[in-house]
């Protein structure tokens, strides 16, 4: 059945879907679906080519198609280059980290090892030893996955 409908559009099923592939990729952009719909259209372009070849069979038209998606996503990952450019400002959207060091002041006592300090306009949980309401203590580290703060009695 699948091989009775690729015979039937024939070369032209290839661009149909990378055409697809890229209005995919400009209704919900992300870059993903850009590199596989190139590798279905330069697959397209080749089956024009070759179409009545007796080895471009359906199976390696397929196997085509994914390899070249694949070389196609890498080729693209290195001309789109990663986000690991260095920055000026490497802790501009990590708050947390930006309070390491910070002294401040406990607006709740620490009980259980959780309590709260007030850092600028912000109550801030924090995690340490059991420590009375004002005791002054320095912020030690932060937690990426949660909005806590470590911190020590100075």
């Amino acid at each position: 059945m699948l091989d009775r409908i690729i015979s039937e559009l024939g070369p032209w099923n290839w661009m149909v879907l990378g055409f697809v592939l890229l209005v995919m990729e400009v209704i919900a952009p992300g870059i993903f679906m850009l590199w596989i719909g190139i590798a279905a259209l330069i697959i397209g372009v080749v089956s024009l080519l070759i179409w009545d070849a007796s080895f471009w069979t359906w199976q390696i038209q397929v196997l085509a198609f994914l390899a070249l998606s694949l070389v196609s996503a890498y080729v693209g990952k290195k001309l789109v280059g990663g986000r690991d450019d260095p920055t000026d400002q490497p802790l501009l959207n990590r708050r947390g980290a930006q309070m390491v060091g910070k002294m401040a002041t406990l607006a709740e006592p620490i009980k259980d090892g959780r309590g709260r300090i007030k850092l600028g306009d912000t109550l801030w949980r924090v995690s340490g030893p059991d420590l009375p309401a004002g005791t002054q203590v320095r912020v030690t580290a932060a937690a990426d996955t949660d909005l806590e703060l470590t911190v020590e009695a100075v």
